[in-house]
């Protein structure tokens, strides 16, 4: 798929000390004990894109200074480096600990295999901008070669809908303009629908039948714009079957809310070109967890996804090969893909999930 990330080298980065040249698919299932790594390998994408955000040593002071993101600390790791490959485009950097535990960002580089040498070697940046970014700015020639390795990881999203409380924002008005895509924690839902129901009305109907598969009772979203002075707003009111009392936000339960956000992530018209979900299953009724997986198998058809989960009963829904183990060893994550062959005999008797539960697939605590 274009502009999906093919290889991946992360080293000193948390717990990953090093992972080098690790192929990703188009459907990734990565499963883990509780500190193997998942969550460290989800927040590098969150890294990248402050990188690309120009917002690296916000994200660093943010996370507790730069110590705490080098693996083991300074006395152990004096540097991380970080390489993503897709399709023939490539971008590498390393971050180095500066002053006051800033980031430093050193040896940028970006890749063009056709009609070029490979690797550009962009240089240093002593404040933690980014010169690919910079060079995407000018007007320059080169841009023509940066823009594409930036517009690619500026599409990626990561979406995180574990904030379904009272106070999150998916729950509350957001002003109708906020609806080009939909952010990482839902939290312009209500105009997003909005914007599908009139202009991708197939879309919308796809996001209903899915939301009714999991709440029989639901039928469809309100939607009503509301003047708050100056600006109109709308919140995710909605009805249900056979009444015509207009529901609110309020009404919805946390795994409700979270599959409709779930639900419109993967369905929406136009995804990115890599989507990442964190433990999409919290709070979810097995049934749901079927539809979810059901989903997420039918957007890898068109775009790349990276999942990370503990469930057994959603792993249960995919093939050996598409999930990834997370382990600890010796203090550090490894990570590797399962193969088929090698579970072909268990898999007469056992699911994918079974043999995770029973250990047959080990991903469970180590004791080091």
């Amino acid at each position: 798929m274009t502009n999906s990330l093919d290889k991946l080298t992360i080293r000193g980065f948390k717990s990953i000390r090093s992972l080098d040249d690790f192929e990703l698919n188009d459907l990734n299932i990565f499963i883990g004990g509780n500190g193997a790594g998942k969550s460290n390998l989800i927040e590098f994408f969150r890294l990248l894109r402050k990188v690309i955000d120009d917002n690296l040593n916000e994200y660093i002071r943010l996370g507790g200074g730069v110590s705490d993101f080098l693996f083991n600390g300074r006395k152990q790791t004096s540097q991380m480096e970080f390489e993503a490959r897709f399709g023939a485009r490539g971008y590498r950097f390393k971050i180095s600990p500066g002053p006051s535990e800033n980031a430093l960002l050193t040896d940028e580089a970006r890749y063009y295999e056709p009609g070029t040498t490979g690797w550009w070697e962009l240089g240093d940046s002593s404040d933690g901008t980014s010169l690919l970014v910079k060079e995407v700015k000018s007007t320059s020639s080169d841009s023509k070669y940066s823009k594409p390795v930036y517009e690619a990881i500026s599409s990626w999203q990561i979406y995180h809908f574990h904030d379904t409380s009272s106070t999150a924002a998916m729950r509350h008005y957001e002003i109708i303009q906020d609806n080009k895509v939909l952010r990482f924690d839902a939290s312009n839902i209500a105009p997003y629908l909005l914007r599908l129901r009139k202009e991708h009305p197939d879309t919308y109907g796809e996001i209903l039948g899915s939301v009714r598969l999991v709440m029989p009772f639901f039928d469809d979203f309100l939607l009503d714009v509301t003047d708050f002075g100056e600006k109109q707003k709308v919140n995710l009111s909605w009805r249900q079957k056979g009444s015509d009392y207009p529901m609110q936000p309020y009404h919805f339960s946390d795994g409700s809310i979270r599959f409709i956000c779930l639900a419109t992530a993967m369905l929406q018209p136009n995804p990115p070109s890599t989507i990442i979900f964190d433990e999409p299953e919290l709070g979810l009724h097995p049934l749901a967890i079927s539809i979810l997986a059901e989903l997420i198998q039918n957007v890898s058809k068109r775009t790349q996804v990276i999942v990370a989960t503990q469930s057994p009963a959603l792993i249960d829904c995919f093939s050996v090969e598409d999930v990834v183990v997370v382990n600890r060893k010796d203090g550090a994550s490894t990570f590797e893909r399962l193969l088929e062959k090698d579970f072909n005999v268990w898999l007469e008797t056992y699911s994918v999930g079974e043999l995770w539960s029973k250990n047959v697939i080990s991903g469970g605590p180590v004791h080091e």
